[in-house]
């Protein structure tokens, strides 16, 4: 059984370490992290350029038509870089909603300007119930005047402040399932009445923000794809992002490894390497089985995506489950085992164990997607 990569993901992944490591360093990402964006508008247009924006969009509409495997080589890259901005939030869901709902004039409206750098997009699907399945979605869109019109409040909204274009999920009927009944709206940003507040979150690498909209009046043309159908589209596009998220934890947890047995090494107590006790040597071996095996169960789940295989929800929900558990453990054993300096601002560590928390409970955290498991298995 092949399980390696293609030569041209190899290649994917030898490109992105030698861009990430000259252009994404861990000061730029520090220097980005007080600033609104969280990122620059040059190295926005450099990730154009690197043709990343428009990885998983077909190449109709400016895209490179890869499939998810090859999108799960980028993000590993891009978490061992600890890439601040808004890539997850308008490649993979603001963006990826337009690409999988979208009529033509819709996504030829929008997806080319994305792929270029010269549009961002977020995703609004999660409300104050903090849950992450259709049955969240309970703000009311009312048909009138020919158009839409939509008032409530959604949380967690990844980068809405920079957003050029935002896709709500609003529930549009009371249908015989929660999944019946859910809508997509394309709301630009200057929309009379949407307002957008930035929350404070552990992870500053990543804005995440509250969106409010009081009476946002949208005409018909806003409805993104068939009314009352939104959930499917919007599923599928929650899938790919949960199965790139869960690989740039893995890519993150990686690089913590990596650290800490480089410091392992020349880190002297009591005359020798803290690498060669006992304590220390298995606490890493730990921290490289559990990288390994949310490693495997992520490429199965990209596998799985990319195939349209019936059980791939349920390889979603164990990688995610998986990451969400090993990248925490795996951030803080690596922090435990530098000892105090680990605990200090000046150590990128803090970097990684923040993203990693905040990444544990984005798309649902591992009791969520166990939860899921279960259900997919019947029990």
């Amino acid at each position: 059984m092949d399980i390696g990569f293609t030569e041209e993901q190899e290649l994917l992944r030898d490109t992105a370490r030698r861009f990430l490591e000259s252009e994404c360093t861990t000061q730029f990402v520090r220097q980005r992290m007080a600033e609104p964006a969280a990122i620059t508008d040059e190295f926005w247009q450099k990730l154009a350029e690197q043709g990343w924006l428009g990885i998983i969009y077909p190449e109709e509409e400016g895209g490179s038509g890869l499939g998810v495997v090859d999108l799960v080589v980028l993000m590993e890259e891009m978490g061992r870089a600890v890439m601040s901005g808004p890539f997850l939030s308008t490649v993979l869901l603001g963006g990826a909603a337009i690409g999988e709902a979208g009529t033509p004039v819709q996504r030829g409206q929008w997806l080319p300007q994305i792929v270029a750098g010269k549009a961002k997009a977020a995703l609004a699907w999660t409300e104050p119930n903090l849950r992450w399945d259709a049955v969240g979605i309970a703000m009311p869109a009312r048909e009138a005047g020919g158009g839409f019109t939509l008032s409530g409040s959604k949380l967690f909204v990844g980068d809405a402040h920079i957003a050029d274009i935002l896709v709500v999920a609003a529930r549009t009927r009371d249908g015989s399932t929660m999944e019946d009944g859910v809508s997509l709206f394309l709301v630009p940003r200057d929309t009379r009445g949407l307002a957008v507040n930035v929350l404070p979150t552990i992870d500053e690498t990543r804005k995440l923000c509250e969106v409010r909209l009081d009476n946002v009046v949208l005409p018909a043309s806003a409805l993104l794809g068939e009314i009352h159908q939104g959930w499917a589209p919007l599923s599928r596009v929650i899938a790919r992002a949960t199965v790139a998220l869960a690989a740039e934890m893995c890519g993150g947890a990686q690089l913590v490894l990596d650290m800490t047995v480089a410091y392992a090494k020349i880190r002297i107590a009591f005359g020798k390497p803290i690498g060669s006790y006992q304590g220390v040597k298995h606490q890493a071996a730990d921290m490289l089985v559990a990288i390994e095996n949310a490693k495997s169960l992520t490429y199965y789940a990209a596998w799985a995506v990319d195939q349209g295989l019936d059980e791939a929800l349920l390889a979603v929900s164990m990688a995610k489950a998986a990451a969400s558990d090993m990248y925490r453990k795996v951030a803080g054993t690596g922090i435990q085992l530098h000892g105090g300096i680990g605990m200090t601002w000046e150590h990128d560590l803090q970097l990684y164990f923040k993203r990693a928390k905040a990444s544990e409970v984005a798309f649902g955290d591992a009791s969520w997607h166990r939860e899921r498991v279960a259900r997919l298995m019947r029990l």
